[in-house]
């Protein structure tokens, strides 16, 4: 009999801190899991909210601190972050923020090898838990495998306070695992790529939870960023097993990355993957009208008027999203869809 050779490294959180006020409990994890000098990442809004609280905390536990301000999550700002490491010796990073921040400081983190502590202060995507980095190129964005958290921090007092609509989108980014996973099982059966049932259960249970719960979802409460939280780190963790993004982007996150390049800074990144994965369940035969309903439920958009972007760019991304990584087989196929075809199905879901 053969012998079996195949190897996989998995690397999950090692700690998970979600709760009220759980920010203070920083430097007791910090003494439990990491050693060395640390770095703070945050951006100019965010260190006011929690990064300074961070530095502090820090400090009085005998940390020596360094910190630094990022402004967009592009490789320039990456690499600032990978010099400040290099320079102070840093041991560990803390990436203090939202989306673009946490970004930053994962990529520099696996560039250089060092342990990355996610701090979210908003939950606007699964990405404060998942070993993917989402950043901007002069081509649009684009999905780069980084570091895993070794530890997540979520203080729901502190993302409570944070504008809802970044809940909103956060949870719509977890909805759309449910087109992600239908179209990893279609690549497992026409191209024969590797499949984890783990991992897709998991980004599946994610999705579930934030449709399941959606009435508590939208009272903002601390709650309901508990709940919405604990969708996006389980989204995440499933990431990891899977080792690539796989259970949570497929055809879905392709539109909205084309929204990007086409339509920059109309809608968040959660909304626009929300409003494709009406239009992607559409065309996998699914239930899109319990992707839609839920979206509508929790605030988040469903149509192109409340995304901003105009229908004939809602098309345009439509036609284009199988180009922007070929090597991925979705729905969409490898021809992609006709002019015709995507305003139709855009017409039938009610987006357009």
């Amino acid at each position: 009999m053969d012998r079996f050779l195949k190897i996989k490294e998995m690397v999950f959180p090692r700690d998970v801190l979600v709760g009220h006020k759980a920010s203070e409990q920083i430097p007791e994890l910090c003494s439990r899991i990491v050693d060395g000098n640390a770095l703070v990442v945050s951006d100019k809004i965010t260190k006011k909210i929690l990064g300074d609280k961070v530095i502090k905390l820090l400090k009085e536990n005998n940390y020596s601190v360094h910190s630094i301000i990022i402004s967009a999550s592009t490789l320039k700002e990456v690499k600032k972050v990978e010099r400040t490491i290099k320079k102070n010796s840093i041991s560990f990073v803390l990436g203090v923020g939202g989306g673009t921040v946490i970004d930053v400081s994962k990529f520099a983190a696996y560039k250089t090898s060092i342990d990355f502590i996610s701090v979210p202060t908003a939950a606007s995507h699964d990405g404060i838990a998942s070993p993917q980095a989402s950043l901007k190129e002069s081509k649009g964005s684009t999905s780069k495998r980084a570091v895993s958290p070794l530890a997540i921090v979520a203080d729901t007092s502190v993302i409570k306070k944070a504008p809802y609509r970044m809940l909103a989108s956060g949870c719509a980014d977890v909805i759309s695992n449910l087109t992600a996973i239908k179209d990893w099982e279609l690549a497992y059966r026409l191209k024969n790529e590797e499949f984890s049932t783990y991992a897709a259960s998991l980004s599946k249970t994610a999705a579930e939870l934030v449709l399941r719960e959606a009435d508590i979802i939208k009272t903002n409460s601390e709650a309901a960023v508990w709940t919405a939280v604990k969708g996006m780190i389980v989204s995440g963790v499933a990431m990891s097993v899977a080792g690539n993004s796989r259970p949570a982007s497929g055809a879905e996150h392709m539109f909205s990355h084309v929204l990007d390049k086409i339509a920059p800074g109309k809608a968040m990144h959660g909304e626009q993957c929300g409003v494709g994965a009406i239009m992607m369940m559409y065309l996998h035969g699914g239930n899109w009208e319990e992707i839609r309903d839920a979206l509508k439920n929790i605030g988040a958009p469903t149509t192109a008027k409340e995304l901003k972007i105009s229908k004939k760019k809602i098309i345009q991304a439509l036609v284009t999203a199988h180009s922007i990584r070929p090597e991925r087989y979705t729905i969409l196929g490898e021809g992609g869809l006709t002019k015709e075809a995507a305003r139709a199905v855009a017409k039938k879901t009610g987006v357009i």
